[in-house]
């Protein structure tokens, strides 16, 4: 198949150079509708059993920001995987690139909600099943990056930090099922649940289209740094000798 070439980084890098702008463009029109949709088109007060003024807005952030922290993880943990079968170079840098957006993410994710935490509970942070996994999450962040670093080789880094992301893979469920827990006195928790079909519209479309911003942000980002990664460890090829020779 014609896709498999791709699967080489002197393919790749001239590919992941013509997509980046065209993610760059989606981030800034999707994050420039759900700012503004987010603060002038929704109401000023989040509905429920405990109503929230105009600081519930930060979920338009916390929110998608929390969601890409599990996607991102997921998808590091699929790249890792698939260089750990197959020994293909490109995925283990894929799953070296996509780390640090989704330790980003997921620090986001806890910053904003202890911003919101203080105003609406009266604490900053609360040892709950919820705010807890998410923290356990970013220290996987933490970690697979600091073990990736702390090896010079970077085949020995690529396998280790791979094992290291799937073992922690189960951690996804257990933030799922915290979220969902389908009885909440079992996992109480100062943390709000509201599902999407509850929501007001309006809220609901300005959370989707911030979501959908910070996932193009994603994939931006990622491929950003992914050729950076290709021109580090490829330098000694001839294709990114050549490349760095026309760049000059």
């Amino acid at each position: 198949m014609k896709l498999f070439r791709f699967s080489s980084p002197a393919t790749f890098y001239p590919l992941a150079g013509k997509l980046i702008p065209l993610f760059w463009v989606l981030t800034a029109l999707a994050l420039a509708i759900g700012f503004y949709w987010g603060f002038f088109e929704t109401p000023d007060r989040l509905g429920g059993t405990n109503p929230q003024k105009e600081y519930y807005r930060i979920i338009f952030i916390h929110v998608p920001a929390a969601w890409m922290s599990m996607w991102l993880y997921l998808m590091l943990a699929v790249w890792s995987a698939i260089g750990l079968v197959f020994n293909t170079r490109l995925s283990f840098m894929m799953a070296q690139a996509t780390a640090p957006t989704g330790a980003l993410f997921t620090f986001v994710a806890l910053y904003t909600g202890s911003f919101w935490g203080h105003p609406s509970w009266g604490t900053w942070w609360d040892w709950d099943p919820r705010l807890t996994s998410e923290l356990i999450l970013f220290f996987l962040y933490v970690g697979y990056i600091a073990l990736h670093s702390a090896i010079d080789d970077p085949r020995r880094g690529d396998k280790a930090s791979a094992l290291l992301a799937i073992v922690g893979l189960v951690m996804l469920p257990l933030i799922f099922w915290s979220i969902n827990c389908p009885d909440p006195n079992q996992c109480a928790a100062l943390h709000q649940r509201s599902g999407l079909s509850q929501m007001e519209g309006n809220i609901l479309f300005a959370m989707l289209t911030m979501t959908f911003g910070l996932w193009m942000y994603s994939f931006a980002a990622t491929l950003t740094r992914l050729r950076s990664l290709i021109l580090e460890r490829e330098g000694d090829s001839a294709w990114a000798r050549d490349l760095l020779e026309r760049e000059r």
